[in-house]
C-alpha cells in the first residue's frame, strides 16, 4: 500500500530565477538519502510530495526530520475533490485523535485548486460539522488538542500529526566549509547552522592520545555522524597533536598554552581546508563564553586562518546553544565526560587579551611548523554516510 507524505518548502521558495536549482538540489538531497529505497518525489507549487510503500515509511519519516530545506512536514490521507468526502476523511481523523486523548479540534484549510467549489472558510466549516455535530470533538480554535489540516490542491490531502521542518536552504548550494569539531555542545550546533546555510560541511579533530582517550575521539566520530544526517554526508579528518602540544607544553608561557594551541589547530586547518578545496573555516566560538573567545583572543586566533573564519554562534548564550543541541539530538553525546584536548591542556590563569605582536612573538619561540604539517601528513580520515543511519 502506497503512503504519502507531504513537505512545505521554506526559503527556497523566495528565490527568483535560479529557484529550479534549489528545487532540484532538495529533490536530490532526498533521493541521496533514501538511495535504496523505492520512491516517488514530486514537487509543485511549494509542495513536495512523496510516495513510498508503507513498509519503508520509518526511513522516509527519518529522512524528513533530518532533512534541511523544508519547514514541515506529515504523513497524509488522500481523499476525492468533493466536501463529502473531505468531511468523512476528517471525522474519521478526528476519531482517531478522540482515541489517542483529543477533546478539542480545529480545521485548517488551504485550497490552493480556485475551481474547487467552496473558499478555504466554507470548507473548514462544513468539514468541522462531522466531529461537531455528532459531539465527538469540541471546537477551539486557539489552543485544540489536534489540528486537522485540509489542503485541496491537484488532490485533496488531509493530515493531523504536522512535524516541524528543519528550514534553511537545500546542502550543496552555498559551497564547503570545515568545521572544527570537538567533543562540546558549540561546535557540532555551529556545523548544522552553516548547513541549514546550505554549505556542505567537513570536519577536523584534533585529538592528543594519551592525554585524550579512544572514547574521546569516538564521542567525536558520533557527533559527525549525526551531523552527517542533516548534511548528506560528512568526513572527519583526525588530526594527531599529542607532539604539538607537547612542544607548546615545552615552549610556551602558560597563560598562553590554550590559545597558542588555538593558532596551531588553524595552521593545521589551513591545510586540511586546502586539500579538500573547503572555501572557509567554521568554529563554535561564542563571544565571551572562554578566556579563548574574548574578543582580542579571537583576533588572535583568526590571523591564523588564512580563509574566512565563520563563527556562527557568536551572539548566542549557553542556553540557546544547548536547545538546538537538544533539537539536531547532538546534546546527548556532548555531554559525555570525555574531555578534549583543549580542556585537559588549560592553564590555571589564561591571557584575557591578547595582542597580535605578542601572539606571533609566542608563535615563533614555540616554532611548531614542522610537527603540524607531520600532523596533517599522517591524519586519519572518516567517511560518513546519511543513508548509513536509516
Amino acid at each position: 500500500m502506497k503512503i504519502t507524505y507531504l513537505a512545505k518548502l521554506g526559503e527556497l521558495t523566495l528565490k527568483g530565477s535560479n529557484i529550479n536549482a534549489f528545487e532540484s538540489k532538495l529533490v536530490r538531497n532526498v533521493r541521496d538519502f533514501l538511495k535504496h529505497i523505492p520512491v516517488d518525489i514530486i514537487l509543485r507549487a511549494g509542495r513536495m510530495y512523496i510516495d513510498v510503500e508503507e513498509e519503508n515509511c520509518r526511513e522516509v519519516e527519518f529522512c524528513l526530520s533530518h532533512l534541511i530545506g523544508i519547514t514541515g512536514w506529515a504523513k497524509t490521507t488522500i481523499c476525492e475533490k468533493n466536501i463529502a468526502s473531505i468531511t468523512s476523511t476528517v471525522t474519521e481523523l478526528g476519531k482517531i485523535a478522540k482515541e489517542a486523548g483529543a477533546r478539542t479540534f480545529k480545521i485548517d484549510a488551504r485550497r490552493s485548486d480556485k475551481s474547487f467549489e467552496l473558499d478555504s472558510y466554507a470548507i473548514m466549516r462544513q468539514a468541522a460539522s462531522g466531529l461537531y455535530d455528532n459531539k465527538i470533538l469540541d471546537v477551539d480554535l486557539h489552543n485544540p488538542d489536534v489540528t486537522i489540516w485540509v489542503e485541496v490542491r491537484e488532490k485533496c490531502f488531509v493530515y493531523t500529526d504536522s512535524k516541524t521542518g528543519c528550514r534553511g536552504l537545500p546542502v550543496g548550494m552555498s559551497g564547503k566549509g570545515l568545521l572544527l569539531l570537538s567533543g562540546g555542545l558549540d561546535s557540532p550546533v555551529a556545523g548544522y547552522r552553516m548547513l541549514r546555510r546550505g554549505m556542505r560541511v567537513e570536519c577536523i579533530y584534533f585529538h592528543s592520545y594519551p592525554y585524550t582517550s579512544d572514547e574521546a575521539q569516538k564521542k567525536v566520530e558520533d557527533l559527525a555522524k549525526i551531523l552527517s544526517t542533516y548534511g548528506m554526508q560528512t568526513t572527519l579528518n583526525i588530526i594527531s597533536f599529542t607532539d604539538v602540544q607537547m612542544l607548546i607544553k615545552e615552549k610556551a608561557p602558560e597563560a598562553w598554552s590554550t590559545l597558542a594551541l588555538r593558532m596551531c589547530m588553524m595552521k593545521a586547518a589551513n591545510m586540511v581546508a586546502k586539500h579538500i578545496g573547503a572555501q572557509c573555516l567554521i568554529t563554535g566560538e561564542s563571544l565571551g563564553q572562554v578566556a579563548s573567545q574574548t574578543l582580542e583572543n579571537m583576533q588572535v586566533t583568526e590571523s591564523c586562518a588564512v580563509l574566512p573564519l565563520l563563527r556562527p554562534l557568536v551572539g548566542l548564550d549557553k542556553e540557546e546553544i544547548i536547545e538546538t543541541a537538544e533539537f539536531i539530538g547532538t546534546y546527548e553525546t556532548s555531554i559525555l565526560p570525555y574531555e578534549d584536548c583543549c580542556v585537559l591542556f588549560s592553564p590555571r590563569h589564561p591571557v584575557l587579551k591578547a595582542s597580535l605582536e605578542d601572539a606571533r612573538e609566542v608563535y615563533e619561540k614555540i616554532n611548531p611548523d614542522e610537527l603540524i604539517k607531520k600532523a596533517f601528513e599522517t591524519r586519519v580520515v572518516k567517511h560518513f554516510y546519511a543513508f548509513e543511519s536509516l
